[in-house]
């Protein structure tokens, strides 16, 4: 993507218009103008994710590498887990299984369809991509962990019935969680952070142009901000049309969860594509599993601040269905990531994965 001197106009009035369209909706004006409302809220969602990912640029070519990928990353999970904690407050024990399956859904798409993705769309431009094995290897260890102690362990403890956590056990998972994410994001960014680096200077001018000033930096940070407020918001404002309409075509509800969990991706998504045409697969490495990792060390550790206080039952455990597509796609991403090197034989393999969790999420 390219970097000017300063922003243009398009970057600056997304966010703006979909948070006058989101007043509008707190306002009732979907009641007065209809469905052409709800057009309305789908076109803002998308001008807002690609203003989130211009201004995600900004940031991260000014802060460089690996910090700039944690940008967007923890960023996007934060408003996540802010809009998964206000849900299930106002959801109350109705929503035990919610933190559960938007994790999943999101690790899933990480893992199999942005990487697959990625890796498909690199290796056609480019044929065979390379990129630091030891930054990859540390990132896909830490997302195995954390992975199964969160989501399949919960399945065979004895203290309380699965899929669910003791209040004690909890505890000590969630904190558990934070250490394994926090100590990733130190050996990322101050112990080992050569290992996040591209092994070779690639030919991008993007990569090489000038950084942009500081000012237009903070301006890109609160706007990216906004862009990403504006996105969970207008996509929670979707999902009861999202969800009426899955349910007319008879499709289970989980797929609400999936399709809601893509929309809060695309940033993300976005930006890690983008990385892998132009030749930075590190860069788009580095996106996509610090984005799975932040879903999980993130995320869990909140609602379990929530389940604690409040004393509501946690349903963490997945089913056996989603156990082994999870293993599988962790066995398949080590594999696939050991060697340092991708073709589209592993991009094909990931999309393949995802497809058949997409098919049985539907059929199931």
């Amino acid at each position: 993507m390219k970097i000017s001197k300063s922003l243009p106009i398009w970057s600056i009035a997304s966010p703006v218009i979909a948070w006058l369209l989101i007043a509008g909706q707190a306002m009732g004006a979907q009641d007065i103008v209809g469905q052409v409302y709800t057009l309305l809220l789908v076109a803002g969602l998308f001008a807002g994710v690609l203003a989130a990912v211009f201004h995600a640029e900004v940031v991260a070519h000014k802060v460089g590498e690996p910090y700039g990928t944690l940008v967007l990353a923890i960023a996007v999970t934060a408003i996540e887990v802010a809009l998964i904690v206000s849900l299930m407050i106002a959801g109350g024990e109705a929503t035990a299984g919610l933190a559960r399956d938007t994790v999943f859904a999101a690790v899933m798409i990480i893992l199999n369809g942005m990487l697959g993705l990625c890796l498909l769309a690199g290796a056609k431009r480019h044929g065979e991509q390379t990129f630091t094995l030891s930054g990859v290897s540390a990132a896909l260890t830490t997302l195995a962990a954390i992975s199964i102690l969160t989501m399949v362990l919960p399945n065979y403890t004895t203290t309380v019935p699965g899929p669910s956590y003791s209040a004690s056990q909890l505890g000590f998972i969630a904190l558990v969680s934070l250490v394994l994410y926090g100590t990733f994001v130190l050996v990322q960014t101050v112990r080992h952070r050569d290992y996040f680096l591209p092994e070779v200077a690639t030919n991008d001018e993007d990569t090489h142009a000038p950084p942009p000033p500081l000012k237009m930096t903070w301006l890109s940070a609160a706007l990216l901000l906004t862009c990403l407020a504006s996105v969970v918001l207008l996509a929670k404002m979707l999902s009861p049309t999202l969800e009426a309409t899955v349910l007319k075509l008879g499709a289970p509800k989980a797929v609400v969860g999936i399709i809601i969990a893509a929309v809060v991706l695309l940033p993300e998504g976005i930006a890690a594509f983008h990385a892998a045409r132009a030749n930075r697969l590190q860069t788009s490495l580095n996106l996509a599993l610090g984005s799975a990792l932040a879903s999980i060390g993130l995320t869990i550790p909140a609602v379990a601040v929530v389940s604690l206080m409040t004393g509501w039952t946690l349903s963490l455990g997945i089913d056996v269905k989603s156990s082994v597509l999870l293993l599988l796609s962790l066995i398949v991403a080590t594999l696939s990531l050991g060697t340092g090197r991708t073709t589209v034989m592993q991009g094909t393999v990931h999309l393949v994965i995802f497809a058949v969790y997409l098919f049985t999420a539907i059929v199931p």
